[in-house]
């Protein structure tokens, strides 16, 4: 794990819920001397009080961690205003259609952020017989390669995942007036927006 709680961050959130050292003390049954240790950094709270912390201060245990608070401004789950996530270590995709804090690997993910499709990735998109073709011509070697091709609408999305060795392509399903991704391994994420 990469991040741990900060005495900061517990500190900013006990006095936005106008608590004192000894009232959060009390909620979740430790000394006030514990939390003013972890509030000026010369220590930590147990893993085992993370949940109750958390609970005490209005948060998950994941903002906790993070010391950031989310607020999901997403509250319709709409796919288009979704965010992609991969794990630069073990190379797992997550797509999530709100705010939130994801780890994998021990590692906090930042959401991928999609650039149009540039000279070197150009993104072609071919329908027929109710289904699309996405391609690019793009390197498929183990070190440089497509991770996943996507599309998305307004109302889904669908991924395929791409490996070394394969073609840089994908069959999906037709769906008109979605957004096409995908995920260069080296460059990031491109899209294309129909």
């Amino acid at each position: 794990m990469n991040s741990y709680v900060t005495g900061a961050a517990i500190k900013a959130l006990r006095e936005k819920r106008g608590l004192t050292q000894r009232q959060l003390a009390d909620q979740i049954a430790v000394s006030d001397k514990a939390v003013s240790k972890w509030e000026t950094g010369r220590g930590l709270p147990d893993l085992t009080l993370l949940e109750s912390l958390g609970s005490a201060l209005g948060v998950s245990v994941a903002e906790l961690l993070s010391g950031e608070q989310v607020t999901n401004q997403n509250r319709s789950a709409n796919p288009l205003r979704g965010k992609f996530y991969v794990c630069p270590v073990c190379g797992n995709v997550m797509y999530a259609m709100g705010e939130g804090v994801y780890h994998c690997c021990g590692v906090a993910l930042p959401p991928l952020e999609a650039e149009e499709s540039d000279g070197e990735h150009i993104l072609r998109v071919e329908t027929w017989d109710l289904q699309t073709l996405v391609s690019l011509d793009h390197p498929m070697r183990k070190d440089h390669y497509i991770s996943f091709i996507a599309q998305v609408r307004f109302d889904r999305m669908e991924l395929v995942k791409l490996y070394p060795e394969q073609l840089s392509e994908a069959r999906l399903s037709y769906w008109p007036g979605g957004t096409v991704y995908a995920y260069c391994n080296r460059h990031g994420l491109f899209q294309l927006k129909g």
